[in-house]
């Protein structure tokens, strides 16, 4: 049992360590990659960063261990690095810090806790994700309504909200056209992905057939 948390490297490094690191930390990195993916949406170029971090940090690891100097210029190197994305949601940065921590620890040579840590990471991860949020997959859109100014629009469409959704919430309300009309923005979950035109027919024998839009509901990311 004690040899798990032992490190694989020994005073010297050798091949057989040095691909037995690289192992791991590709299918740990995998692993992180498939467990973001879950009730999550993630980009493709997010995914392949999370599969490979773990090994380019381990990589790194073993070129500075135990040279002071090599550290300090990687430490600097790294320092130089800017992300010019948008800012990364809380469980999008989660991943990232655990695929360093995966890195540094087979490029230390602790495969085992490696192993260990992400394992239970991932596993806790996919627990909370499941108890505490709903599935963001499921089909949500967004529908945009233009009415008339002269429509009071509280309660105007709610029996129809009744009849063909589930879920309904009104986001937003502006004036389009120099306020001559307003525009009314929804967060809808239909009960029948089937009724959607006829839902779509009944709102515009009420808002005098003017604009209306239904299209998938944005991402909405909940940032760190």
């Amino acid at each position: 049992m004690q040899i798990i948390f032992e490190s694989v490297i020994g005073a010297q490094m050798t091949a057989f360590a040095f691909m037995l690191c690289t192992a791991a930390s590709l299918i740990l990195g995998a692993l992180i990659a498939l467990s973001h993916r879950f009730r999550n949406r993630a980009t493709p170029s997010l995914l392949i960063a999370l599969a490979l971090i773990p090994v380019i940090t381990q990589t790194v690891i073993h070129m500075v261990n135990g040279s002071i100097g090599a550290g300090i210029a990687v430490a600097g190197a790294f320092s130089l690095i800017r992300f010019r994305s948008v800012p990364g949601t809380a469980r999008e940065i989660c991943s990232i810090f655990l695929a360093i921590t995966v890195g540094i620890c087979t490029g230390m040579g602790y495969v085992g806790i490696a192993v260990i840590m992400c394992l239970i990471v991932l596993l806790v991860s996919t627990l909370y994700t499941i108890l505490l949020t709903a599935n963001p997959m499921a089909a949500e859109k967004t529908l945009k309504i233009t009415i008339p100014e002269n429509l009071d629009y509280e309660g105007v469409f709610e029996d129809l909200f009744q009849k063909y959704t589930t879920k309904h919430e009104l986001i937003r309300v502006k004036t389009v056209h120099m306020g001559t009309l307003f525009q009314l923005e929804y967060k809808i979950l239909l009960r029948d992905e089937g009724t959607q035109k006829d839902f779509i027919d009944e709102i515009r024998c009420r808002n005098g057939n003017l604009e209306i839009v239904c299209s998938r509901a944005e991402f909405s990311r909940e940032e760190m």
